[in-house]
């Protein structure tokens, strides 16, 4: 899985790296699950289909009605069509430069932080809506003017958020500079359960496949092979105990490609195959 750096890949006809630029993303094939290198903080306005990311420590979802504001990092994420078979979501990208100039002169208390999410989410509300119906309008504006107008509205933007989410938002956006990197074991922890493969999780903790399973092993006196396939169907025993899902309910969830693979590790670890565990719930 190669790695996308982004915004990089948009800016080839640009010179340097600009303070602001957007980007309107449109395919009509769903991508599942790639790894980018996000090297600028972004607002990704959802216009048409679905998005969901997985951070190094928590994993959102958004649909149309909801964009987000997203951390510059190394994150995996999901893009699918909708029934319109499109996918169409504008993107925001800012330097900290322009984020430490409006927080010095619209903020107050640069005390605050809050560095445990990666992301905020936003309702596409109205105000949204016409905001990126007028971003539209400036990038056919004159090179000259598009840049001083963008400043502009990217203020107008940050200022209404500002005050439609008040003091969550505002200790957001110092987390974006303040910000503390998330350890090895915390990354580790929050993606036992989920069905990332070893080499999406060394990318998320920012090292290589071989430095990531050195570092495992040093941590948990194990293989992480072995460490996540215990902890993951420990999780499932007790799920399929509860008696509400069965083992094709969940067997993909788990990081397993199909039911017989997720039975026969089941067996072998618990003596009893997943169904008869299942069964015995009801």
């Amino acid at each position: 899985m190669s790695i996308e750096n982004i915004p990089e890949i948009y800016l080839k006809n640009k010179k340097g790296s600009p303070d602001l630029f957007v980007y309107d993303f449109k395919m009509t094939s769903e991508i599942v699950k790639i790894k980018v290198n996000l090297g600028m903080n972004m607002f990704s306005f959802l216009q048409v289909g679905k998005k969901q990311v997985h951070f190094a420590g928590i994993s959102v979802g958004v649909n149309k009605e909801q964009s987000l504001l997203l951390k510059k990092g190394n994150w995996l994420w999901t893009e699918l069509l909708d029934n319109e078979a499109i996918y169409n979501c504008k993107l925001l990208f800012f330097s900290e430069k322009k984020l430490q100039d409006f927080l010095e002169n619209h903020t107050l208390n640069q005390g605050i932080r809050n560095d445990e999410k990666p992301f905020f989410i936003i309702k596409n509300d109205d105000y949204i809506l016409s905001y990126l119906n007028s971003l539209s309008t400036i990038s056919q504006a004159p090179t000259i003017f598009m840049e001083n107008l963008l400043s502009i509205k990217f203020e107008e933007l940050m200022l209404y958020l500002l005050q439609k989410y008040g003091k969550p938002f505002e200790s957001y956006l110092y987390s974006l500079i303040v910000g503390e990197t998330s350890t090895f074991k915390k990354i580790v922890e929050s993606k036992v359960h989920s069905n990332l493969k070893l080499e999406e999780i060394a990318f998320l903790c920012n090292i290589s496949l071989s430095t990531f399973k050195r570092r495992f092993s040093s941590e948990y006196n194990m293989a992480p092979g072995k460490w996540l396939l215990e902890k993951r169907l420990q999780k499932a025993k007790e799920i399929l105990e509860q008696g509400e899902l069965k083992p094709s309910d969940i067997y993909l969830d788990f990081g397993y490609n199909n039911l017989s693979n997720f039975s026969i590790a089941f067996k072998n670890k618990f003596g009893c195959n997943p169904s008869q565990l299942s069964r015995k719930a009801y």
